[in-house]
């Protein structure tokens, strides 16, 4: 047996899960998918991108955008967000909640001033917003419970394929792998509902290149999409029990945070549909 260094893995040739398209739900008009890896693959062949964060970003935007302000997504507190405030004119969330400090809390922006510009990083719903359009989306809107029908309805409305992505959780910290959120799946879900239910528009029928095995589809929307309404259906009657009680929530009301997770919990509180316009996220609906 050899005691020098071990021949590495071919690491370099391309997996076949890099390369197919078994991943990108082709054929169907309204697609799910989850994280970064779920934005890169399914952006580049989408009308609209729908970016779901719940806890918190989401509903955080929700409020702020409704208040009359403006959310520049940015993907973490890394240290270069006050320059980037800075060259934007405005200034940045704390990275910790406190009293009277405007934060990723969205209890902590219900009192925003109309007008103000707020840097609000997350290294999930913000970062994805952020990085949405390098990922070749060509339109980003950001969607939670709270503006779940007004946001799916215009998603649909604008034709071609709608792919909605959960952000979920990370693991140990900023960089650290994927955890699968329900509140994710559940707003996603409530969002890509609300987008079918717009049934008189024409289905893609192919628009966005895809390769239609049989002819087409009949359902418009991926068995992964199918997936996340059902999960919706199923939670719709008790969702702030199950915001609460999910891993996500549990986190939140042990440290104090009940009140973000009833807020969240509002389904269609509004009819703000918060769009990413060049770096900001505005009111697209009004």
């Amino acid at each position: 047996m050899s005691d020098g260094p071990s021949t590495p893995p071919a690491a370099a040739t391309a997996s076949s899960h890099d390369t197919a398209d078994w991943f990108e739900q082709t054929g169907f008009r309204f697609r799910f998918g989850w994280g970064p890896n779920g934005l890169r693959r399914l952006a580049p062949r989408s009308a609209v991108v729908v970016i779901v964060d719940v806890l918190s970003f989401s509903t955080a935007v929700d409020i702020v955008v409704g208040r009359g302000a403006v959310v520049l997504p940015y993907r973490w507190h890394d240290g270069g967000e006050d320059e980037y405030a800075k060259a934007k004119g405005a200034i940045v969330a704390a990275k910790r909640p406190g009293p009277d400090l405007l934060s990723l809390r969205p209890s902590s922006l219900v009192g925003i001033a109309p007008g103000l510009r707020l840097v609000l990083p997350s290294p999930n719903g913000s970062a994805l917003t952020f990085a949405a359009e390098e990922a070749g989306a060509r339109s980003v809107l950001v969607g939670s419970l709270r503006n779940a029908t007004a946001v799916g309805r215009a998603a649909a409305a604008a034709g071609g394929v709608v792919s909605v992505i959960a952000a979920g959780e990370r693991w140990r910290g900023t960089t650290g792998p994927l955890r699968p959120a329900i509140e994710d799946l559940l707003g996603a879900g409530a969002i890509l509902r609300a987008g079918l239910a717009a049934g008189h528009l024409q289905p893609d029928g192919g628009a966005d290149g895809d390769r239609a095995p049989g002819g087409g589809r009949s359902d418009p929307a991926s068995p992964e999409a199918r997936v996340a309404v059902a999960a919706f259906a199923e939670a719709q009657e008790s969702l702030a029990a199950r915001l609460a009680d999910c891993g996500s929530g549990r986190e939140l009301v042990d440290r104090g945070f009940e009140a973000d997770v009833d807020l969240a919990a509002k389904l269609d509180a509004g009819a703000i549909v918060p769009t990413l316009r060049g770096d900001e996220v505005v009111d697209g609906g009004s």
